[in-house]
């Protein structure tokens, strides 16, 4: 069976854009590195574990997970993350804290096993799903997680523009069109909040959403 003409540029577009994303970040990996390693995001982790209710140690996949800074946050909090990547720079950054295991993966090729996480942390990384793909990469983390479990996603917030941004692909969305776009994967939203935290509104770039997967019985 051959695909359509529609198929085959959707898939090209899809590729041009991983490509170009992915390039960006192995160009500056190391800078990258330096900048963020010291960011403050504990309040996203704790957004994430306290809405888990498993008991620990956590099962924690840590999507574009860079360098390895939250790898080591989770690790150190007793937790079980594993890492996933698809800048090979980074993914051997983070293999070299020996903490677990880190997996190369593109976010739009994802390939994970089913129901085995108790939470996946996204933070500041779906944003550069296109929206042609968000809805299946979504689906491969629903999947990924068990009954109940939690996805945590940080995104820049704006009026629904995306395109190519400073060498990298980016959605920038606002919290009524990103909740539909969670929704529709079968997710419910529990909290939403906007960062960085003490800041006035439009000083808060930020949009972090807490969403579970819910149980069978749900």
């Amino acid at each position: 069976m051959t695909s359509s003409p529609a198929f085959e540029q959707e898939t090209e577009a899809l590729r041009r854009i991983s490509i170009g994303t992915i390039t960006h970040y192995r160009t500056f990996a190391e800078a990258y590195r330096q900048g963020t390693w010291h960011h403050d995001v504990s309040q996203n982790i704790t957004a994430l574990l306290d809405a888990i209710e498993s008991t620990p140690p956590l099962r924690i996949l840590d999507l574009g997970c860079g360098p390895g800074r939250d790898l080591t946050a989770f690790r150190r909090l007793g937790h079980a993350p594993v890492g996933l990547d698809a800048c090979p720079e980074f993914v051997d950054m983070a293999r070299r804290l020996a903490i677990g295991e880190v997996w190369l993966q593109d976010m739009l090729a994802l390939d994970l096993p089913a129901g085995h996480f108790d939470g996946v942390f996204a933070n500041a990384v779906l944003f550069h799903v296109p929206s042609l793909a968000l809805p299946r990469v979504l689906g491969d983390l629903w999947a990924a997680l068990r009954p109940g479990g939690v996805l945590f996603s940080s995104n820049p917030r704006g009026s629904n523009e995306e395109g190519f941004a400073d060498g990298r692909y980016a959605c920038f969305w606002d919290l009524p069109t990103w909740q539909r776009l969670v929704e529709d994967a079968g997710f419910v939203l529990l909290d939403h909040y906007f960062r960085p935290p003490g800041r006035p509104r439009h000083r808060q770039p930020w949009l972090a959403t807490v969403w579970r997967k819910p149980s069978q019985a749900g």
